[in-house]
């Protein structure tokens, strides 16, 4: 490779390269078989409260599940452009599912393109018209992409389910706290596909732009190329790379809002520099569009007094991602 074709980072997007040991590895298995949720709860609270991030191993996904996953995420950004475009995401509504172009979605607008492409899906709902529920779009080339990613998406949805019972109990409420506003939840299940930067890069164009996740919780299955960013508590960006086996995990902006900043929903983007192809399938599960999230009362103290009203979910979901989406922002205007 000539040095011309190198990538040459602009000084703001270096990342401190760091073992990661201050964000740790979190065994689940004492948590998904019951011999001690609170020391795994330990774990996750000391994770979440001074990271916002932790992986997780023994987390009970079959590796063919992962491995079919991936699989069909790259035949299907394979494909040609203008097959994929038949399946656009404005042509969903505000069900949200499906294709998502280059620069068709950017999630720090103000600053930065998102050199991504995405493929979205959900709960199969048709005839729902609350945003982010409806039918899923289907490629009809991949007769097996269907049921690889809705299987992977109902085992995200089973995993998640354990994950936030660990959250409930790292706060010290009832196991099941989560559960009264998760009996139609949103889920978004989303495949991406990151090309490799060459040249300069800054801030005005990168794989996705500094942002934090919109709802509960978010599971995240890497490759082996790298290029997550998250930035710690202290302002500095550290890698987050992959490692074999495990999940990231990290919170969104209702789990911040319900502990009143106590966990920390941080900022994290994605830049990649490694001369290869880049994929990634993260999920994101929320709660019922009408859920209330509001500090909790033990995380309100004199020394950290209440910093949130209440949202529903669905309207603060919805409201953020009327900023990142064109064809949303321009159905609001």
């Amino acid at each position: 490779m000539t040095q011309s074709a190198l990538a040459q980072l602009d000084d703001s997007l270096r990342a401190t390269r760091q073992s990661f040991d201050s964000i740790p590895v979190v065994d689940v298995a004492p948590l998904l078989d019951g011999r001690d949720k609170m020391k795994v709860a330990k774990e996750i609270r000391w994770a979440l409260a001074n990271a916002g991030f932790m992986y997780v191993k023994n987390h009970g996904v079959a590796a063919p599940t992962l491995e079919a996953a991936f699989a069909q995420t790259k035949k299907f950004f394979d494909l040609p452009l203008e097959e994929k475009m038949k399946l656009h995401v404005s042509k969903s509504g505000t069900a949200l599912r499906g294709y998502i172009e280059m620069f068709g979605e950017n999630t720090d607008p103000t600053k930065t393109k998102d050199l991504k492409e995405c493929f979205d899906l959900g709960p199969e709902t048709p005839g729902d018209t609350t945003p982010f529920f409806g039918a899923n779009q289907w490629p009809e080339s991949l007769p097996e992409f269907s049921t690889a990613i809705y299987d992977y998406h109902e085992e995200m949805k089973r995993l998640s389910g354990t994950l936030l019972r660990g959250i409930a109990l790292s706060l010290d409420l009832e196991e099941t706290f989560f559960e009264p506003k998760m009996q139609n939840p949103i889920s978004i299940q989303r495949l991406l596909h990151y090309p490799p930067q060459t040249g300069k890069i800054d801030e005005s164009v990168m794989g996705i732009g500094a942002h934090t996740d919109y709802g509960n919780l978010t599971i995240l299955a890497q490759d082996d190329v790298g290029g997550l960013q998250v930035m710690n508590r202290d302002g500095d960006w550290v890698q987050g790379p992959p490692i074999p086996g495990c999940f990231v995990i990290n919170i969104g902006d209702l789990v911040q809002r319900l502990t009143n900043d106590v966990y920390l929903a941080n900022l994290h983007r994605v830049v990649n520099t490694s001369g290869r192809e880049r994929y990634s399938i993260p999920f994101f599960i929320d709660a019922d569009y009408d859920a209330e999230f509001a500090p909790i009362p033990s995380c309100v103290t004199a020394d950290n007094p209440t910093k949130y009203e209440a949202v529903t979910c669905g309207k603060h979901k919805f409201g953020r991602f009327v900023k990142s989406f064109p064809h949303l922002a321009a159905q609001q205007g």
